[in-house]
């Protein structure tokens, strides 16, 4: 029932999310209830935004990458925008090291996003290409599936090396 709630995406299904919280910490007790609040608190999704971690889907080296900053938006970052980011974890013989400061396209995110056809994305992940500062990506192959909404967004190019388009 409360993952119900926790699909529709409008203010009154998360003031409801919010409300069976509060219930259920008061009915089942501070432990278990804290528990459940927290379970209910993890299906809301937010933007991509400062020091939020996210995996590389290229071969250039790098496996995650930590946001440092959110080009082009106040709040964060979607599916398509671009980020700069500190390489966290590395392979030994990659094009990236760790500790690199480098820019990133965002090919999957958990937030949803709405289409023009009324349908709606989303990923069970957040996960970035790196790109050079012309916008080319680093790496020459793309692991998983990519949104087609970056063919908007001008990055062509990373479509191209995709093996699937969502």
């Amino acid at each position: 029932m409360a993952a119900g709630f926790a699909s529709t995406s409008s203010r009154v299904g998360r003031s409801l999310l919010g409300c069976l919280s509060n219930n259920l910490s008061s009915v089942l007790g501070t432990s278990h209830g804290i528990a459940c609040c927290n379970l209910l608190s993890q299906q809301q999704r937010t933007f991509i935004q400062m020091r939020t971690v996210l995996k590389v889907v290229d071969n250039s080296g790098a496996k995650k990458v930590m946001c440092i900053q959110a080009l082009k938006g106040k709040k964060g970052a979607r599916l398509g925008d671009t980020i700069v980011a500190s390489v966290k974890e590395a392979h030994p013989n990659g094009k990236v090291k760790k500790g690199k400061v480098v820019y990133g396209v965002v090919v999957r995110a958990a937030m949803q996003r709405g289409r023009c056809d009324g349908s709606e994305v989303k990923f069970d992940d957040n996960a970035v290409v790196l790109v050079d500062k012309q916008g080319q990506p680093i790496g020459t192959r793309v692991f998983g599936p990519v949104p087609h909404e970056l063919r908007k967004k001008k990055h062509v190019k990373i479509l191209t090396l995709a093996g699937h388009i969502a």
